[in-house]
């Protein structure tokens, strides 16, 4: 693989935002299910995921800077770390002075090994330990999760870029953006396969409207049914219930159906809160009949205080 930053189109100095626009970028264009057809396409995809997932880890970046990896994660240095051979009369020939005001090369190496490394004139010690080989690069998808699904947690399934479907759960506290990981379902890598990495975003409803682990709903009533009460419908997440609503209710009053919200981290689920809104007809024989409905001496009875 080669520079990461020049895989990404980014300078060394770049910040995380910039690096991570760079790779939406770049992985939205080469996504296999955009370039069935293009293998070039997919090695691409995977160069750049490769690129980003050692850039978006500060640990690895940093390392990668200062040349301790290589942009395969891989350590760099392997041997000598010096990059030449040493004889003992020194470097290419040279004479080295290990008495005073000399450079000592146990000290050296061990700075570098622990105290463990080979020393001039002895035995090997013990060898650096090698990095475990790098699993392939992780694969992003997007997945639309409907209002009344992430309300309830129901088990979502996805198509992969292999075109196999998998399963998988939603997390209680489920916010839009938030990234699910399946694991070994990425990129094949020499230490395993990378992940798939899910970004869920969350459907709208026609009625209803989150309101942090709560759900919120205006619902018409007639004046008869304000005045007089009764039991109105209510769509929930839930499926339909039957609501009462209580005498000289006014326009406006917040009636509340509990567990039927979000679930929170916890897992304790919020509630609905039903703003009840009264709705006055607009047809003229409509108007007339209430009228005859509320001159009705039981109705009148329920309108006194």
């Amino acid at each position: 693989m080669a520079d990461p930053y020049s895989i990404l189109g980014v300078s060394k100095g770049a910040d995380d935002k910039a690096i991570k626009i760079a790779y939406r970028k770049l992985a939205k264009e080469l996504h296999p299910d955009k370039n069935k057809d293009n293998p070039k396409a997919s090695e691409r995809f995977s160069e750049v995921t490769q690129a980003y997932d050692l850039l978006s880890d500060p640990k690895k970046r940093g390392q990668y800077d200062r040349g301790e990896i290589d942009e395969n994660g891989q350590p760099r240095f392997a041997g000598n770390p010096f990059g030449g051979g040493y004889t003992q009369g020194g470097p290419a020939g040279g004479n080295f002075d290990f008495g005073s005001g000399g450079i000592d090369l146990g000290d050296i190496f061990d700075g570098l090994f622990g105290g463990g490394g080979a020393r001039p004139g002895g035995g090997p010690g013990p060898r650096p330990q090698q990095a475990p080989p790098p699993k392939g690069a992780n694969i992003a998808y997007e997945h639309l999760v409907s209002f009344t699904d992430a309300a309830t947690l129901t088990p979502q399934r996805i198509m992969l870029g292999d075109g196999k479907i998998v399963e998988f759960k939603l997390p209680a506290g489920i916010l839009p953006g938030q990234q699910i990981r399946i694991p070994g379902k990425g990129q094949p890598g020499p230490g395993g396969n990378g992940d798939a990495m899910v970004t869920l975003k969350i459907g709208k409803h026609p009625h209803l409207v989150r309101d942090g682990d709560n759900i919120r709903i205006d619902l018409p009533i007639s004046l008869k049914e304000a005045v007089v009460g009764g039991k109105v419908k209510v769509p929930t997440v839930d499926g339909a219930v039957m609501l009462t609503v209580p005498p000289r209710t006014n326009s406006g009053a917040v009636l509340r159906i509990k567990g039927r919200g979000f679930s929170a981290k916890s897992g304790a689920r919020g509630d609905q809160l039903v703003t009840l809104m009264i709705h006055l007809p607009t047809d003229p024989a409509e108007l007339a009949r209430l009228g005859d409905v509320l001159s009705d001496s039981s109705v009148r009875e329920n309108m006194r205080v």
